[in-house]
């Protein structure tokens, strides 16, 4: 059986990430149950490589996947048909201007495999809450629509100290996420930042460059870079993306 953690006590340890569950057939990572969605629980959690993951009716699962997916700015693969669309001056990034709706589209968009969607109004709240507070941010793609400019892609994640955590995106044009995600590399390696935790491993985020390492190696490096000084939000855009061929 896995811990249970109280709802009344935000600040009371989880158990050690090396604990969670690693069934080749079942539940990769699965640490504990319970708890809340409150400010210091999060920050807690993201800072020891733990995410909470569940579905509308479940209670609360916080997950801490080995092998762990993440991306490394400098490995960043941008495709010559990624930069060719860069350079089409149809579109406009932009960075904590719409936080919650980024969330709202996610949690709205479908998903091959999946019936509904995990960013119930309660993640929706809470992250909106890290917001706030400096922790979370959206980057944004803008395209002109028929009454003005539309929010057509973006994603969101969680920013503490040189460490960023991406949770999910949306694209409602072709490539829309795929140039927020572009400058969202360009941005993190501005200020710094030396990873992109991406939790799960999946094609798409191999053919951006992002690749596994073990959790242990994951953890160290996160005690690492969470542990240097933040940029507090909200962010502005300030990185120009690179078009070279």
């Amino acid at each position: 059986m896995i811990p249970w953690l109280r709802p009344d006590d935000p600040f009371a340890p989880f158990p050690p990430v090396d604990t969670a569950l690693a069934e080749p057939a079942g539940p990769n990572g699965l640490l504990a149950a319970g708890g809340d969605l409150s400010l210091p629980r999060l920050l807690a959690a993201y800072r020891q490589g733990i995410f909470p993951w569940f579905n509308p009716g479940e209670p609360i699962l916080w997950w801490s996947p080995d092998p762990r997916m993440v991306l490394f700015p400098a490995e960043f693969k941008c495709s010559r048909s990624l930069r060719k669309r860069m350079r089409v001056p149809d579109h406009e990034i932009r960075v904590d201007t719409a936080f919650t709706r980024v969330m709202q589209a996610c949690a709205a968009a479908p998903r091959k495999g999946q019936r509904g969607t995990w960013i119930s109004p309660a993640m929706v709240a809470a992250y909106t809450a890290m917001h706030t507070g400096g922790y979370a941010h959206s980057f944004e793609t803008w395209m002109e629509g028929e009454s003005g400019p539309e929010l057509v892609g973006g994603l969101y994640g969680v920013a503490l100290g040189r460490a960023f955590f991406g949770e999910s995106m949306f694209s409602r044009r072709t490539d829309a996420s795929k140039l927020a995600f572009a400058q969202l590399v360009a941005e993190l390696s501005a200020r710094g930042f030396e990873i992109i935790d991406c939790q799960m491993s999946t094609p798409h985020l191999a053919s951006l460059g992002a690749r596994e390492i073990p959790r242990a190696q994951f953890r160290a490096l996160l005690d690492q870079l969470t542990a240097q000084p933040g940029d507090p939000g909200p962010w502005h855009v300030r990185a120009a993306l690179g078009l070279a061929a």
